[in-house]
């Protein structure tokens, strides 16, 4: 169980790979192209759990595997010294930036325009109906910009049933329903736990039953972050 047991009590990295992206293909197709060019800029929206910070942070890490000098900066108080000289900024939360980082962003827009760098922003709001400068809000809206949608169960059961058929693993039909319910319900985790049961069910050679995956959590010793004992 020591598989499972890993997968439920670490957070898996956010990346561009475990990003499920259902209606949201084409921001994330666009994401993959800032992070190509490291230049432009591209602004992601959404209520929270719709996957903006996961693509923050997961473009910035695909950057600087490229040897791009990328970094993650959040509202409302950024250390904007830690932006200087980078090739690709991420910035969640801007609609929470007080007045005075709100220059310095505008500030910052035009210096990565000026260097050729990159820009992806990210708020609970699209440009135009967000709290800042009028000056910044136009500077934001003259990007890309993509509204995310948060999955909904239905998309995250087709798209967990994908990824498992895709590994080459049959999973019993009540068994997604069952993980959705008792576990950590991003997709990073839940991808994280079907990985960690294909794994187990080829060390047990046992099919991955709605039985075996009840058995593989409750000897599961301690509350392992993420599980609901009920």
């Amino acid at each position: 169980m020591r598989q499972l047991a890993l997968a439920l009590a670490t957070q898996p990295a956010p990346t561009l790979e475990n990003f499920v992206a259902g209606r949201n293909a084409a921001a994330l197709a666009a994401v993959r192209m800032l992070v190509e060019t490291a230049t432009g800029m591209l602004y992601l929206w959404g209520e929270p759990g719709c996957g903006r910070s996961h693509l923050l942070r997961a473009a910035v890490d695909a950057a600087r595997a490229r040897t791009v000098h990328a970094i993650l900066l959040a509202g409302p108080r950024p250390d904007w010294t830690m932006a200087e000289n980078m090739q690709l900024v991420a910035l969640d939360d801007v609609d929470r930036l007080e007045k005075t980082d709100q220059i310095r962003l505008f500030d910052l827009c035009n210096e990565l325009r000026t260097a050729g760098g990159a820009l992806l922003a990210a708020g609970a709001q699209p440009p135009a109906r967000l709290a800042l400068r009028e000056d910044l809000r136009t500077r934001l809206a003259s990007g890309l910009a993509f509204h995310l949608n948060p999955l909904t169960d239905a998309e995250k059961t087709v798209a967990l049933r994908d990824y498992a058929r895709h590994r080459g693993l049959r999973m019993a039909e009540e068994v997604v329903p069952y993980l959705l319910t008792h576990l950590q319900r991003d997709m990073a985790t839940q991808i994280a736990v079907v990985d960690a049961l294909d794994r187990y069910s080829l060390e047990q050679k046992r099919a991955v039953t709605l039985p075996m995956v009840r058995q593989a959590l409750a000897e599961i010793q301690g509350d392992a972050p993420g599980a609901r004992h009920d």
